[in-house]
This record gives C-alpha cells, sequence and structure tokens, in this order.
C-alpha cells in the first residue's frame, strides 16, 4: 500500500506521518530534490558521526540551492547561448592574448569595478568570449545582464517614449556586469526628437563608472564610433570613460565563422558564401 493510500485509509503509521512532514519541511525550504533516502542509505553503510549526517545533508540542499540560483542568474541575465572558452579554438587566434582573456575569467575586474573592451573584425571571436564570461560570472552567483547593443539602445528609447526610462535605465546599472554586444552592428533606431544612442549610452555608462563593471565588444574601429551612435562629441566621452578604467582587448585575426563556412563549401563542392556580417566565431 502507497503513503498516500494508507493515510487515506486512516491507517498512515508513525512513520508514514513523519516522512509526509520531512516532505512538507523540504518543499517549503525548495529543496524538494533532496535524495533523503539515498542520504539515509549512505549513513547506513557508513556509519558516520552525527555532526558528519547533518554537515553531508546540508552540503548537499546548499548544492541544491546553488544550482537553482545560477539557472536563474542564466535565465535572467538575457544570454541565448550558453558558451564557454572551453569550446573556443585558440590556435585559430595565435595573434590573441591568452592570458589576458584567461585572466578575465578570475573575475578579479568586478573587483577592482574595471570595464572590457573587446574589439576586432568580425567572426574572430569576440562575442563568444564575453558570452562565455557572462556565464561564468552566472556559475559565480553574480547577477549578470547580457544585450546587443542596439537592443539596450531600443529599450531605453521605449523608456523614453511611455515614461518609463528611469526604471529601465535604473535595471540596466543594477548588474555587477553588463555585457554590450556587437556596438557597431545594426542599425540604430531613432526619431528626430528623440536622445541619440551616444547620449544614451554615456548616461548608462556614466552611472556605471567605477561602481560597476560593463564589457562591451565593437567591431568597428573606435574612430568611427561617434558615427554610429550619432553624437560624436558623446561618442569621445564614452570611450573617454572606458579609457580610464578598462581593460583593452584586441583580436587581430581571420573570421571563424568564415574559416567554417569555406571548409562546409568545399566539402560540399560548393562555391564560399560571400563574408558574413554576425560576429560570432
Amino acid at each position: 500500500m502507497s503513503k498516500r493510500s494508507a493515510r487515506e485509509s486512516g491507517r498512515a503509521t508513525p512513520a508514514d506521518e513523519r516522512r509526509e512532514r520531512i516532505e512538507q519541511h523540504l518543499s517549503r525550504l525548495g529543496l524538494d530534490g533532496l535524495d533523503v533516502d539515498a542520504h539515509l542509505a549512505w549513513a547506513r553503510e557508513h556509519h558516520p558521526s552525527d555532526v558528519e549526517v547533518v554537515e553531508r545533508l546540508l552540503a548537499q540542499a546548499v548544492a541544491i540551492r546553488r544550482e537553482r540560483s545560477i539557472e536563474w542568474r542564466i535565465r535572467g541575465s538575457g544570454l541565448k547561448v550558453r558558451k564557454s572558452m572551453a569550446a573556443f579554438d585558440w590556435p585559430f587566434q595565435p595573434k590573441l592574448d591568452r592570458r589576458a582573456v584567461e585572466d578575465l575569467f578570475t573575475l578579479s575586474f568586478l573587483d577592482r569595478r574595471e570595464d572590457v573592451l573587446v574589439t576586432g573584425k568580425s567572426g574572430t571571436g569576440k562575442s563568444h568570449i564575453l558570452q562565455a564570461l557572462a556565464l561564468k560570472t552566472c556559475e559565480r552567483e553574480i547577477m549578470v545582464r547580457y544585450a546587443r547593443c542596439v537592443d539596450l539602445v531600443d529599450d531605453l528609447s521605449a523608456g523614453l517614449a511611455d515614461g518609463s526610462y528611469e526604471r529601465r535605465m535604473r535595471r540596466w546599472c543594477r548588474p555587477s556586469l553588463l555585457v554590450i554586444d556587437d556596438v557597431g552592428l545594426g542599425q540604430l533606431k531613432r526619431r528626430d526628437e528623440e536622445a541619440t544612442a551616444a547620449h544614451l549610452l554615456f548616461t548608462l555608462l556614466d552611472r556605471r563608472h567605477m561602481n560597476v563593471s560593463t564589457a562591451l565588444t565593437s567591431n568597428i574601429k573606435l574612430s568611427a564610433w561617434g558615427k554610429y551612435l550619432g553624437d560624436a562629441t558623446l561618442a569621445a566621452a564614452v570611450l573617454d570613460r572606458l579609457a580610464a578604467t578598462s581593460i583593452h582587448i584586441d583580436i587581430d585575426g581571420p573570421s571563424y565563422r568564415q574559416f567554417l563556412a569555406r571548409k562546409r563549401a568545399e566539402e560540399h563542392g560548393q562555391q564560399p558564401p560571400a563574408e558574413l556580417e554576425s560576429d560570432e566565431p
């Protein structure tokens, strides 16, 4: 007879009732995934001390809570894909300063409240690095937000239109790490009466400056930011903020995506496609 049928028939034993209470306690604590039976079986087999039993049970509980915390942060970060540096083809970019990139993944720059700027042509791995960095930060249970530059600017512009600008701006200012991907890629929409992308980006970076870290990628020259963002003076101010506290990594190399596209074309006896515009390898 199952525990439920035993209770329903009024023949539940004290052990059944105790087990039901344990399950209720675990549910209230958000620990439904804790395998009490496995824990008790381990205790019977290894005969640990009382303290060891409690320590192991708490360690399992903490592991469950941590896993859920990480998953919650990843889902709320805005990341569309989950990349890691284990999949990064280092030999393909021999000029890339590997030590500088790997140092980012210690996350010590967050403690120093430094910014990160990764530049280079399309397809050289800039987005891969920062998406992997964002994922690593989530795994440390640190608040992260990720967005493409055009999407971030669109969000703030929408706030100006509907009166929610300050609320949206505070939301972008809050994360310990904000990743702004693809500055220079995609068309920035703007009506004449609206603030320029340069104004919105300057305001955001100015509020975050020296308080929390921001990481950006760009596939255009820094001298072209003024034209792209719509205001050369404010774009220069944005770059001044970054120059003061940023780690700059430039990737001078070929497009990994184009390499894969040519390889696939050759395997199928086809003409290699024209160069694409995405930044991800």
